[in-house]
């Protein structure tokens, strides 16, 4: 396994400047924002050339990009035409740079429908095109199991690939949005092996004395950190990473307030790095 880095943090700046900053950082893995506009990877921009320019740029500095990432709300209903366009843009740019891996979300549940309806009666019409599309440039789509979105309990994740069982679609796994909510984050690996395409790794922290004083449903008793930090084994979470045939990229997502942008990508790094 390797270490990585969502480039989100970075999204007022360059890409040239996060290069410079992984590689400074020891990070060998980018998983870049290429979203609508983005100034790290547009889509809708890249030309062939211009992407030989970025490739030459990653492997100066001995880095690889593991995956685009486009984080939209896939089931909206006013913007499914045009989230379909630009994912499809987004693993054209994939194909062009040789990454094998488009990230994406499952979208949030639909006004009117529960999360299970959304899946069963949205989901596939709106995936469909895209996957179909990255089945011919040789794409794996993998979604972030966010928990506000339609991925939230095992269950859910079940339901899904029963409604897409596509093979080139997966998950980018991350187990943070399980643990405060109490799901196994472990057994979904070994009942999803084939569909963990890419990993976040995002830490979570649960204050259990808070939790006790304002209930589940009160606020501020978990947060996400930088790994390391939290409550997560990450030797055992990924022990069984290996166990079911990961060998992939651990991609470390900051949303640590505690931590500042560069110290957190550095210390996530350093402590995974044991493990790979």
């Amino acid at each position: 396994m390797q270490v990585g880095m969502l480039t989100a943090p970075f999204g007022n700046e360059s890409l040239e400047t996060v290069l410079d900053f992984a590689e400074d950082a020891g990070i060998p893995c980018l998983e870049i924002i290429a979203g609508p506009g983005s100034k790290h990877i547009d889509p809708s921009k890249l030309t062939p050339a211009a992407a030989g320019k970025i490739l030459d740029a990653v492997r100066e500095r001995g880095l690889n990009i593991s995956s685009l990432a486009y984080y939209a709300n896939t089931t909206d209903p006013k913007n499914h035409k045009q989230i379909q366009e630009h994912a499809k843009r987004t693993i054209d740019a994939a194909s062009l740079l040789g990454v094998p891996t488009v990230c994406m979300l499952a979208g949030m549940p639909v006004p009117g429908l529960t999360k299970h309806e959304t899946i069963k009666k949205v989901c596939p019409k709106v995936f469909k095109p895209i996957l179909t599309h990255a089945r011919r440039k040789k794409i794996n789509i993998a979604l972030e199991n966010w928990f506000e979105t339609n991925l939230q309990g095992i269950d859910t994740f079940e339901h899904l690939f029963e409604a897409i069982p596509d093979d080139n679609f997966g998950l980018n796994y991350d187990p943070s949005h399980l643990y405060h909510q109490e799901c196994d984050h472990l057994v979904l690996v070994s009942m999803f092996a084939k569909r963990i395409f890419h990993t976040h790794a995002k830490d979570t922290l649960v204050n259990k004395a808070k939790r006790a004083q304002v209930g589940i449903y009160g606020g501020g008793w978990w947060r996400y950190v930088i790994p390391g930090f939290g409550n997560i084994n990450w030797g055992e979470y990924i022990s069984h990473l290996r166990q079911n045939g990961y060998d992939g990229v651990l991609s470390i997502e900051h949303e640590d307030g505690t931590q500042t942008r560069e110290d957190g990508f550095r210390r996530g790094a350093w402590y995974l790095e044991q493990f790979c």
